[in-house]
């Protein structure tokens, strides 16, 4: 099947035709031609205002699958990532029972051939994710493992990060870890500030990230090693990686709704805003927006951390952390794109999570297998029953209008349209 993307604004700063308006026509999963002509094809997409860009791949998604089916599962996240505009996701490994065996990879990848959307396996740095004892991380990187980290619960163990680093270098593979001191946020519901006191919450104070960058940081310098931090969320926190990185292999990402929203969304107790790290203040979001600018910053992810209604619809201090964002992610770039130009955007979701996993880098250009995604950034619409592919619904954007949408996804010789 030939397919026409006629006029998009071609965004791949390793692309030949990077910042210009070309007709892209597809054959058979690879890309023929790209020029002025009006090629013939079978199908023509009108995509002038549009942006092509190489295909999204986010880094962190969490599914639930295994043995948390009715969260998230390999297939529901699969139409839900590509219709938020994602070909490649990295997954989460606090799945139970937790990603530590070469069985819980296969389970992940093996659909990955027959698949528009390439699922990464993230393995687990400790047993149950539970901080204590190493798995067998050679092993894991050998069967297909693209990073390890204990996802959503932070690497309390100093020996066990240090340990993690001096292993990992056997294959230069990289430690992520979600930089957050438990002892200090122990009961903490959100940011810790004027509007936690005047809600009567406990609040997270950015002390209990910054505190675990700084010991990282230090271990990383003692180390070696290759150390990525995830979802950082304050300003000093920016400061300390954007030090680091001068002598060190230091990265970090930020989530896409993080640097849009502050804590004061919180004021009407809407438990679908409980997120960690917490949303912070204002002054904190610039920060992140200029740490986005001058490259401290590498990656935006989701965040994507589905729950199911009996985990949200509760009191505050009883709702589950965690937001739906794969579907809506394409809405958050665009209101940063007012602050962040598409280029540097793009690229923190296109070239950013690849060169830390240390992955192939998807190009557009003649010749070479298509891995795009095109993207409207004018094109409103609702996320809502009907729209929702998810098997959860904990978004607080439910039944708003957004404006930003991909609208065809290209990736191993299959594609997507948006109606």
């Amino acid at each position: 099947m030939k397919i026409l993307i006629q006029s998009p604004q071609i965004l791949d700063s390793n692309s030949p035709f990077h910042q210009k308006e070309k007709n892209v026509l597809i054959n058979n999963g690879k890309i023929e031609q790209i020029g002025d002509k009006n090629f013939s094809a079978d199908r023509v997409i009108k995509a002038e205002g549009m942006l092509l860009s190489p295909g999204w791949f986010d880094l962190g998604t969490f599914i639930g699958d295994p043995g948390l089916e009715h969260r998230e599962d390999l297939a529901s996240a699969a139409k839900v990532a590509v219709a938020g505009g994602f070909t490649e996701l990295a997954m989460l490994p606090n799945t139970v029972p937790s990603v530590q065996t070469k069985n819980e990879i296969s389970y992940i990848t093996r659909f990955n051939e027959n698949r528009l959307l390439q699922i990464h396996a993230m393995a687990s740095v400790t047993k149950n994710n539970k901080g204590e004892e190493l798995t067998e991380m050679i092993d894991l990187h050998e069967a297909g493992a693209v990073a390890f980290t204990d996802g959503l619960k932070p690497i309390w163990h100093t020996d066990i990060v240090l340990k993690a680093l001096q292993y990992l270098q056997k294959f230069n593979g990289v430690l992520i870890d979600h930089p957050e001191d438990t002892w200090l946020n122990l009961f903490g519901q959100m940011h810790e500030g004027v509007n936690s006191t005047r809600l009567g919450l406990k609040g997270m104070p950015r002390i209990a990230e910054e505190i675990v960058i700084n010991k990282h940081i230090e271990l990383l310098n003692y180390a070696g090693g290759k150390l990525h931090l995830s979802k950082i969320s304050t300003a000093k926190s920016v400061e300390l990686v954007k030090a680091g990185k001068k002598k060190l292999k230091l990265s970090c990402d930020i989530t896409a709704y993080q640097p849009l929203y502050d804590d004061s969304y919180l004021a009407d107790f809407d438990t679908n805003y409980k997120v960690s790290p917490p949303l912070r203040e204002k002054a904190d979001n610039e920060a992140l927006i200029r740490g986005l600018k001058d490259g401290t910053i590498d990656v935006i992810c989701s965040g994507h951390l589905p729950h199911d209604d009996e985990s949200k619809n509760l009191e505050f201090d009883l709702a589950e952390f965690g937001i739906l964002n794969l579907q809506t992610f394409g809405a958050h770039l665009a209101v940063l794109s007012k602050s962040v130009d598409w280029v540097t955007l793009l690229e923190k979701v296109t070239t950013g999570p690849r060169q830390v996993l240390g992955m192939e880098i998807p190009k557009i250009d003649e010749g070479v297998k298509a891995n795009l995604t095109l993207f409207d950034p004018d094109k409103s619409w609702v996320l809502d029953e009907r729209t929702n592919l998810s098997k959860s619904r904990n978004s607080p954007w439910f039944g708003k209008e957004l404006k930003g949408k991909a609208v065809a996804v290209f990736n191993n010789s299959r594609h997507w349209f948006d109606h």
